[in-house]
């Protein structure tokens, strides 16, 4: 057992670990008996299904669609398909396109024996295994050869709306010390139930995700990376309508860093709590197969409820989050659970409230790669306040050892980063982090002193709500607002529509396949 510095009781962590677990094994029971259009259109991408129908519509749409409007959703598309394979010797690219076009129909076929649709699919689940397989092996070999930045990982973005200019931004940062590049998505793709096809050159405030836009930016990455000696991780987001669709691209296309919460998009996006539910895990178990680390955004909880009376709901959020997780197969190295500096800069003694909210948490989930996200709130458009605000959130980072640090940036308040701001921030980050290196090795916090007790007070708290969210459950805690005080009713949101209950012929070996790393 480890030893606290904040003299936490483990036996208190491991208890509150115990009650999330309950929780999360209650939300798995509904999970296991349901499917959603998002997860049949992403098995309809790992089968080889891509590319678009004459009036643009993604053909892993195309398939699901269809079903869904015969009603047979609930049978799935590996049995449909599998058996379509079985019937016409046609591959699951061929049997979209004649699908789409009207010449097939494939929930009409003559039935074949379930070893002869298993047998059918087989090749072409081998195939996407094995594609996946090779995009990690090669993220790995990089990694043996040519290496990477130390932790905390100083972490930018990119928000151009144009993949290309993205493109020069990202190889620009790479080069001036950033160990990941997110890009940003374009506004409001998350409620899109469908994934752009191709490359894309206008969005707002961000760049569609694609898997050909993925497919550009990791390629440019990798050279960028050979030329300054350190692999580049690239992050995007598989939150939204699209979770475990977007989670396949980018196990695909090589990426490294997913955005990835079980309870963000019900809280932020009004996307109902069900569909979200269902899409979370199987995103996940292709996150923790594709060695992708998952970023959970629990530091949105503190935009819209106050940092200071509401952080037990973010350690509490991490918990569940953690046991979600677990139960998707995705390993506590590949989980960057999210907590963030965002205290009233005004606070008396406010500094020493997010130290031991940050040592807290980073004691808590010892193996995680924590996520730690800058001032925002209370960033005001002065940029020399604001060079003060990210260098004490700096300082904290490198002090308790979080492990991807999305750095803050002086015009926050003002405008998307110029590359001369992110440049700035990463000086700045890069200083701290050198000439403080070994604080938190040096630095011991006093008995019963503000920090040690404040630690104790928020995880108290965090089991207490943990036990209320374990009595009512997760969907009632959720409408009545227990999270970021945003209340969600289990039958409203956006894309309810979209969930079917598994018919006795429902299949997807993938889960399996990748859960247990075949």
């Amino acid at each position: 057992m480890q030893n606290s510095k904040l003299g936490l009781d483990y036996n208190t962590v491991s208890y509150a670990k115990g009650v999330a677990k309950k929780i999360a094994d209650d939300v798995q029971l509904f999970v296991e008996n349901y499917t959603t259009v998002a997860v049949e259109r992403t098995l309809c991408r790992l089968l080889g299904i891509d590319n678009v129908d004459e009036n643009e519509v993604p053909l892993p749409n195309v398939v699901v669609d269809a079903l869904k409007e015969k009603g047979v959703l609930s049978e799935g598309v590996m049995f449909f398909i599998g058996n379509a394979i079985a019937e016409t010797g046609l591959t699951p690219q061929q049997i979209a396109e004649q699908l789409a076009t009207g010449k097939l129909d494939i929930t009409t076929l003559p039935i074949h024996s379930k070893a002869e649709i298993n047998k059918a699919l087989e090749p072409h689940i081998n195939a996407a295994i094995n594609r996946i397989k090779a995009r990690r092996a090669r993220r790995e070999n990089y990694l043996n050869t040519i290496g990477e930045g130390s932790k905390p990982y100083i972490y930018v973005i990119v928000a151009t709306g144009n993949i290309y200019e993205d493109v020069v931004q990202a190889e620009a940062a790479a080069r001036q010390g950033a160990d990941i590049i997110a890009v940003i998505r374009t506004t409001g793709q998350s409620l899109l139930d469908y994934v752009p096809y191709g490359a894309t050159t206008e969005g707002f405030g961000g760049t569609f995700a694609t898997q050909e836009n993925f497919r550009i930016m990791r390629t440019a990455l990798d050279k960028v990376g050979e030329e300054v000696g350190r692999y580049i991780r690239l992050c995007n987001y598989c939150s939204g309508l699209c979770m475990p669709e977007i989670a396949a691209m980018g196990a695909l296309e090589g990426l490294d860093v997913m955005l990835n919460d079980a309870l963000y998009g019900i809280l932020f996006r009004d996307i109902n709590m069900q569909r979200t539910l269902v899409d979370q895990y199987f995103s996940r178990v292709i996150n923790g197969f594709a060695g992708v680390i998952i970023n959970t955004g629990e530091d949105n909880y503190l935009t819209t409820a106050d940092a200071f009376d509401e952080a037990h709901t973010v350690l509490a959020s991490d918990l569940v989050n953690e046991q979600l997780a677990l139960l998707a197969g995705l390993p506590e190295e590949q989980m960057g659970l999210g907590h963030a500096f965002e205290m009233n800069p005004d606070l008396e003694n406010g500094f020493l409230y997010e130290l031991a909210q940050a040592q807290m948490t980073r004691e808590i989930f010892p193996k995680a790669p924590l996520k730690y996200m800058p001032p925002t709130k209370f960033m005001t458009g002065n940029v020399f306040k604001g060079q003060i605000q990210d260098a004490l959130f700096n300082q904290i980072s490198i002090w308790t050892g979080q492990g991807i640090q999305l750095l803050g940036m002086i015009t926050e308040a003002i405008h998307t980063p110029f590359m001369s701001d992110r440049y700035l921030a990463i000086e700045n980050a890069k200083y701290i982090f050198s000439n403080m290196k070994s604080i938190g090795d040096e630095m011991e916090f006093k008995q019963d002193g503000i920090i040690r007790k404040r630690a104790q007070q928020v995880l108290a708290e965090a089991v207490e709500l943990l036990e209320k969210l374990d009595k009512e459950g997760l969907f009632i805690a959720l409408e009545k607002g227990i999270f970021a005080n945003v209340k969600r009713p289990k039958n409203g949101g956006k894309g309810l529509s979209g969930v079917a209950e598994k018919g006795a012929n429902y299949i997807n070996p993938f889960i399996e396949l990748m859960k247990n790393r075949c």
